[in-house]
């Protein structure tokens, strides 16, 4: 019975920021859970790659170029995907994440903080969400099924130094989520699901140079975070996809409206 509920098999996913170490994973697993997934990029050719290695395995993957911030290429991508595969069960949000220049020097303070490089960070991954749910949540609303999986973060939740855009973004997030279920759940039935993921600690692109230093080593932040996690060590994005796969599933068909922390016990953790 379990199984049954949990079974993905030629669902269509769209993971937006497939070309990103958190995004790619979490398209590489549900691949391999026999789902038809659609990687999006906005540079690079790392989604490509990803893509065609997929595809060689005997799985299901195109990649297709979209700015997340632009409604129309969301919507020109979306059309090339249910043309493709007839329809989208599972929107992952994926795409965000630091912004280069955008993250407070620690001898700065928030006075001098660059207000273009939060609107930045801010638009990436607060509007990057947004208008992605809003595109596809349509078309999930007139196919009267769906599940869509935000990723919030320990910022939106505890204010941690330096990352004020970023932050405020994904407690952005946390409001959204709870919102657009309320809405979708009320005014399109139960059909539809909105949640999202809460990560602790991982280390992508764009955190790598404010956690690991030249030498490879931890620098004083990292030890700080994993002094804060009671697990004691950062997470795999691997150890993302298992709740990806279960909000993506019928077996969460009554869970909506959360937001789920997966941090090795950061969350729950005082410091004491």
């Amino acid at each position: 019975m379990i199984k049954e509920f949990a079974d993905l098999k030629d669902k269509v996913a769209f993971v937006t920021g497939g070309s990103g170490v958190i995004g790619g994973s979490m398209a590489e697993s549900l691949c391999r859970a026999e789902m038809k997934v659609i990687l999006t990029y906005r540079t690079g050719d790392a989604a490509i790659e990803k893509t065609e290695a997929l595809n060689k395995m005997g799985m299901q993957a195109m990649a297709i170029k979209v700015d997340v911030m632009d409604e129309k290429s969301v919507e020109k991508a979306m059309n090339i995907a249910i043309e493709k595969w007839g329809k989208i069960d599972v929107l992952v949000n994926a795409a965000g994440g630091h912004v280069p220049g955008t993250v407070i020097p620690p001898d700065k303070s928030v006075f001098e903080a660059s207000l273009e490089g939060i609107k930045k960070v801010m638009d990436l991954n607060l509007f990057g969400t947004v208008i992605p749910t809003l595109v596809i949540g349509k078309k999930m609303a007139e196919q009267g099924f769906g599940s869509i999986i935000n990723i919030s973060s320990m910022a939106s939740s505890h204010s941690i130094t330096r990352v004020l855009g970023y932050s405020m973004a994904k407690a952005g997030i946390d409001i959204f989520t709870k919102w657009m279920a309320m809405e979708v759940a009320t005014k399109y039935g139960d059909g539809i699901r909105v949640n999202a993921i809460a990560p602790g600690f991982f280390i992508s692109k764009q955190n790598k140079e404010v956690l690991i230093d030249e030498d490879g080593n931890y620098t004083e932040r990292a030890i700080k975070i994993i002094g804060k996690t009671p697990m004691a060590r950062f997470g795999d994005p691997k150890e993302l996809n298992g709740l990806v796969h279960y909000l993506a599933s019928d077996a969460s068909k009554f869970v909506t409206g959360t937001v789920i922390p997966v941090d090795g016990g950061f969350s729950s953790y005082s410091g004491v």
